[in-house]
């Protein structure tokens, strides 16, 4: 493979990720002239001779620094194949990062990524509300390995979250591991202090990293790596994908980060496959324009959601008034509120059913970022691992409905809501002097 960046300008002119995404990392000519890469649907490749495949696995297990101009060659799909050199290569242009790694789910590379960068006796401080895989994986399995997880809430103040840091054991804070905005709450955690937290307690010896799941507005809209994050990843299932066809996930990070998180997956085995692989590149090439489309329909739909009469609230990142701080976050780090939007129905849990059970042109689905527009109960779906007294918390309660707005139009959305809310009638326990 050559450099990539040898065909990413014009004129001196850097081109922009949307234009890149047809044909970055990748030359016709390579395939017999194919405009679309051909999937490398092999699990292993010939060496020219025996010297070349000693060279190829000494870069690969780390047993010699690699001369100038010399790249690890094909050996084995596990390490490393076209299809997903290309992808990764891709992958990297939103976030500005110098590496990326794709993986066969996004739990994948949040497992893999924090494995390789934590030890036994670690303390990860992380935000709360997560994903409910993510929330089990640091509370339930680190700990097996010794790894202690300790959580916060995103409304926490710098001054607050330095005194959670501050009450950690000297030595033992290695990582910590954001979800901004959060699952299901839309809660924005401050990345920059977060990120100067980590380098106050980062020494040579024991480095601190921030790790930012940036799921939620995906790399169009929030880039972790410029306000300070070492690592972003991604459930690559939900808008990178964005067809709710292919289960993936992705890593991005600097040179030396990516190679511990490539190490650690090539031994777990929990790397893409080159079908995948492709399908995501093709996803790529309208990720900005799904977005967007999606975006500008969660706008008009949140407002007229908390115009409801039977909606209590909603979250929604343009609806921060009630917050300055989280208004702040907003202003600094986000580019669009996105297309998640969550509220909470008056009434309680049998409410939010029959509104779910009602849905129409909107499908009762667990997963978000697709094409198509998805409705869920997370108290009792995505989260329904965390304790109920752990979910009121957080925010999350009964009543909240969580939706992933998609690219239908936006008036028909609404429409299939209104006869949803229809559908549900007037709780009891709702008056008049509540509703105005």
């Amino acid at each position: 493979m050559t450099n990539p960046q040898e065909h990413a300008h014009i004129g001196g002119h850097q081109l922009r990720p949307e234009s890149l995404m047809m044909s970055y990392g990748y030359t016709p000519a390579w395939s017999e002239g194919a405009i679309k890469p051909p999937i490398f649907q092999t699990s292993t490749f010939v060496f020219k001779n025996a010297e070349e495949g000693k060279a190829f696995f000494e870069l690969a297990y780390g047993l010699r620094q690699a001369n100038p101009d010399e790249e690890m060659g094909l050996i084995y799909s596990r390490l490393n194949n076209p299809s997903l050199e290309i992808l990764e290569h891709r992958l990297t242009l939103w976030d500005g990062a110098e590496e990326a790694a794709s993986f066969a789910s996004g739990m994948a590379a949040i497992s893999t990524t924090l494995l390789a960068l934590l030890q036994p006796g670690d303390v990860v401080l992380h935000s709360e509300p997560v994903y409910g895989g993510s929330d089990f994986f640091l509370k339930n399995v680190l700990r097996k390995f010794g790894i202690e997880a300790r959580g916060f809430l995103p409304t926490a103040s710098p001054v607050e979250l330095a005194a959670q840091a501050a009450a950690i054991e000297p030595g033992r804070l290695a990582m910590i591991f954001v979800e901004t905005p959060a699952n299901p709450t839309n809660h924005l955690v401050d990345l920059e202090a977060c990120a100067a937290l980590a380098r106050r307690y980062a020494t040579p010896e024991k480095p601190v990293r921030l790790v930012v799941d940036n799921t939620f507005l995906g790399p169009v809209f929030q880039h972790p790596l410029k306000h300070g994050a070492d690592v972003v990843l991604y459930s690559a299932t939900k808008f990178l994908g964005g067809h709710s066809d292919l289960i993936a996930g992705a890593a991005l990070a600097s040179k030396p980060l990516m190679k511990e998180i490539k190490a650690m997956r090539t031994f777990m085995g929990t790397m893409c496959d080159p079908n995948t692989g492709w399908m995501l590149m093709r996803s790529l090439e309208t990720l900005k324009l799904r977005m967007e489309r999606a975006a500008t329909s969660a706008q008009v739909i949140a407002d007229w959601l908390r115009a409801h009469p039977l909606v209590a609230r909603t979250y929604y990142l343009t609806h921060l008034e009630h917050s300055p701080a989280q208004q702040d976050i907003y202003r600094r780090h986000c580019l669009s509120p996105g297309s998640m939007i969550s509220f909470d129905i008056r009434g309680g849990e049998a409410e939010a059913f029959r509104f779910l059970n009602a849905l129409k042109l909107i499908k009762l689905a667990v997963s978000l970022g697709g094409t198509e527009s998805l409705a869920e109960h997370p108290a009792t779906m995505t989260h329904s691992d965390i304790t109920v007294e752990d979910q009121l918390t957080m925010g999350i309660t009964p009543q909240m409905v969580r939706l992933s707005i998609g690219v239908e139009d936006p008036q028909d959305l609404m429409l299939d809501l209104s006869q949803a809310f229809e559908a549900v009638g007037m709780p009891q326990e709702v008056t008049v002097a509540e509703m105005a």
